[in-house]
């Protein structure tokens, strides 16, 4: 009779989303159909509120990216002069009446920030860091013969409250689990593995368990663990008993043999399914990815993981990704990781937060080891609205929070506590780390931590204590000091947390030339929103100056990335992939030569701009600086085809060549010498005018599920389908059929175009195009125009999966 009625109850709730009816499913996504609105409404919370005219939107949502970049928004330089604000958000739901007994739960993953949460107008808690994951038990609060209504305030408007760019609302998703009275409790699945060899590996399993019945529970645990080709690897069950309202962790054991070892060249995953049986009944199952790995630290072997010694080529990242804002689309952060490991990266530090469950997911999948940190700063405020208002109150709350959430993914081997903070110099500094690690380490042993550090001034050594603090020094820019840092204390193990991206090869040869030192992460791997400026180059009548010194508007984002905002890798990422690995050894680029008016200045973090261009109207017969980078002992320079000369390419020369010759249109063609045999090739061709479009999408199938992403990379190119690498036009976009326009954007930090929208102009012959499918399986076609150029259409496929 009970499965009648809940069929009875479901078909007269026809009309309302399969996505606004809860199942019996242990985790359902819970982002779809939320109203929401940017107007002051006192009464937005209770439950019979008119949100009839609110916007109807899907998560994850960013509202600033939604907005218009202005000089006076408070957010500023620090904040990409995006607008801010507070946002509510309105969802109505219904639950089957069978479902009364389940213990229901709603989980955030990630709002920015103040979030207060109500569900049938009743307040559930407020959590002011936006980068924390939360969970609300709703189970006392909730409607079986009506609607339910949850509603989400997120107060963004003190300004400012970050140093970069950090988007407003419910930017990643949102869950709600159900389960019975005895479950496996939130992140309550602890993976790790120890005595790893060629032939063994101990994975141990810690299940918390909790039994909110107020009788004894007899059950029984099992835990099967499977293989990549999902062959079973190892099973444990243990027969438990838990006293009334008890919460209780189970350590379970297995050994699997011959494992395949989690790295980022072979990254082998393991599942392990954690089922819960009262008798035959299985009461509550979780399935959890990992990884069998090893982790050493040492001065005189540097990093070892799986006992082989990795020098750490990594990039330091914020969250937002790109012209998205900061979304966080499970597509999104899988792009951005593909990126990375493109661009020949190992490892990443999320600067300066936890980041978004799918970021570390990708990581895991694809290979990418990670250092997780926490905050920018703790007691001594970097912007008005900072962290620091919060620190004392909610700092083991949020570390708790990143520990417990991520501590079983292989691809961290690092914590991170903070960064740059301000009250470096003062003895609090030093007991403020001391307790934050001392806390770390109660709840995971298997990572070292750390915390980035700088100065500027001759005041080094005094921060000897502070660095006693961590397990690993990170140093930001100061790389250069580590050999006088080792001979005064030798058992330092040193990682570059921070560095220019112009010292690439001095920190190159120091991370392989002093063992004690573990690698370099540059800022940054790739650009970002906000920090307006920093890696600026700029043109005589520019305004001179650093990004911190005065606003520059219409700068709103950061260009000191190997990777810009399409996704295109700049000539300093081919050269810091070949000298870090052997996957590029040739790489041709021309330097952007002068302008008649003066010279090209850089900022601190600035490389000089340079370009995959042999396209230089009005610099003809001028000099113009070719450079060739090469892990051959030299190459050739040919000119159409005549050689202009050889020059040498080896450590001496930090694998690079510079010719200048003058601009003549035609081809230039980089060759390596090898044995005084030309061994490799690299040419670039003079582009006529534009003519066409061409456009370039990374897929043609996506998932119907309003979620899924295809980026499409919009060249303008020649007759002969060459890039013009000068083209700025305006495009237009027009889409059809089953998806939207998620992003519009080129990789011109000082573009006003809004990136929502249909309109936006290329910049040095790109621009870049996101494209989103909506909840329907059918066709999805784009169109882009151009005025005085051949329109360009593609079409891919939505499909229900």
């Amino acid at each position: 009779m009970k499965s009648v009625l809940t069929l009875l109850f479901l078909s007269l709730t026809a009309m309302v989303s399969a996505q606004n009816v809860l199942t019996g499913s242990r985790k359902q996504l819970f982002d779809y159909d939320w109203k929401f609105s940017l107007a002051q409404e006192r009464t937005a919370s209770q439950p019979d509120f008119n949100d009839t005219k609110w916007r109807t939107i899907n998560l994850p949502h960013d509202w600033s990216i939604e907005g218009q970049t202005k000089a006076d928004n408070p957010s500023g330089n620090d904040g990409g002069y995006f607008p801010a604000g507070t946002g509510w958000y309105r969802k109505k739901f219904l639950i089957p009446t069978a479902m009364k007994g389940k213990k229901i739960s709603v989980y955030f993953e990630g709002v920015y920030m103040n979030s207060e949460v109500f569900i049938n107008g009743k307040s559930l808690g407020v959590r002011p860091y936006g980068y924390s994951a939360f969970v609300y038990d709703i189970t006392p609060y909730l409607n079986y013969n009506g609607d339910n209504i949850l509603v989400v305030k997120a107060d963004n408007s003190r300004q400012k409250n970050s140093r970069w760019y950090s988007g407003s609302g419910i930017y990643r998703h949102v869950w709600v689990t159900v389960t019975d009275a005895v479950h496996i409790g939130n992140w309550g699945t602890v993976i790790t593995t120890n005595n790893i060899s060629k032939a063994s590996a101990e994975v141990e399993i810690k299940t918390i368990l909790k039994n909110e019945l107020p009788t004894p529970q007899n059950i029984s645990l099992y835990a099967v663990l499977t293989a990549k080709n999902k062959r079973q690897a190892g099973n444990t069950v243990i027969q438990v008993a838990l006293a009334p309202n008890e919460t209780k962790e189970f350590i379970q054991n297995v050994v699997i043999k011959d494992p395949l070892l989690w790295s980022p060249n072979h990254p082998d995953l393991y599942k392990v399914r954690i089922s819960v049986k009262r008798g035959f009944k299985i009461i509550d199952e979780t399935f959890n990815d990992f990884g069998i790995r090893s982790l050493a630290f040492s001065t005189e072997n540097g990093f070892q993981l799986n006992g082989k010694k990795i020098i750490l080529n990594g990039g330091c990242a914020h969250h937002d990704n790109g012209i998205l804002g900061a979304a966080a689309y499970d597509r999104a952060e899988e792009k951005k990781v593909e990126l990375l490991k493109a661009a020949g990266f190992n490892a990443v530090r999320t600067s300066h937060n936890p980041p978004s469950e799918a970021f570390l997911n990708a990581c895991d999948r694809l290979g990418l080891l990670v250092i997780d940190e926490s905050f920018d700063g703790w007691r001594q405020s970097k912007t008005a609205y900072d962290y620091t208002m919060y620190f004392d109150t909610w700092w083991q709350r949020d570390v708790e929070t990143m520990v417990l959430r991520d501590r079983s993914h292989p691809s961290i081997f690092m914590w991170s506590i903070g960064n740059e903070v301000i009250e470096r110099k003062k003895p609090e500094a030093i007991a403020t780390a001391t307790m934050m690690a001392k806390f770390i380490k109660t709840l995971d042993t298997t990572r070292p931590i750390t915390s980035a550090m700088t100065t500027w001034d001759s005041e080094w050594e005094m921060f000897d204590p502070l660095f006693a603090a961590y397990d690993i020094a990170g140093y930001n820019y100061q790389l250069y000091r580590a050999a006088d840092d080792h001979k005064r204390i030798p058992s330092r193990i040193i990682v570059q947390t921070e560095s220019y991206p112009k010292d690439a090869f001095d920190n190159w040869k120091l991370s392989h030339e002093n063992s004690y030192i573990l690698g370099d992460f540059v800022w940054t791997a790739i650009d970002y929103l906000g920090e307006s400026s920093i890696g600026r180059y700029f043109y005589p009548g520019d305004p001179t100056g650093q990004h911190y010194e005065k606003p520059l508007f219409p700068w709103h984002g950061a260009y000191c990335g190997d990777i810009d905002l399409t996704g295109w890798r700049k000539p300093i990422s081919h050269y810091r992939e070949l000298l870090y690995s052997d996957k590029e050894e040739l790489y041709l680029a021309v330097k952007e030569p002068n302008p008649a008016s003066g010279p090209i200045s850089l900022t601190s973090w600035a490389v000089w701009p340079t370009w995959e261009s042999w396209t230089w109207p009005g610099f003809e017969g001028k000099d113009i600086q070719v450079e060739v980078y090469s892990k051959y002992p030299a190459v050739r320079l040919y000119l159409n085809d005549k050689l202009l000369g050889e020059q040498l390419t080896a450590e001496e020369q930090q694998f690079k060549a510079t010719f200048t010759i003058p601009y003549t249109p035609g081809v230039i063609k980089a060759v390596a010498v090898k044995d005084g045999k030309e061994v490799e090739t690299r040419i670039l061709k003079t582009a006529g005018k534009a003519a066409g479009i061409k456009l370039i999408a990374d897929r043609r199938a996506l998932s119907a599920n309003a979620q899924d992403l295809s980026y499409v990379t919009v060249e303008i190119v020649d007759e002969n389908g060459r890039p013009v690498p000068d083209a700025n036009n305006q495009l237009s976009f027009n889409i059809s059929g089953e998806g939207t326009i998620a992003g519009l954007g080129n990789a011109n930090l000082q573009d006003t175009d809004p990136y929502i929208g249909n309109q936006h102009k290329a910049w040095k012959g790109r621009a870049l195009a996101i494209l989103k499918s909506t909840q329907k399986p059918g066709k999805l076609a784009l169109q882009v125009s151009s005025p005085g150029l051949k329109t360009a259409s593609l079409i891919m496929n939505t499909i229900s999966r």
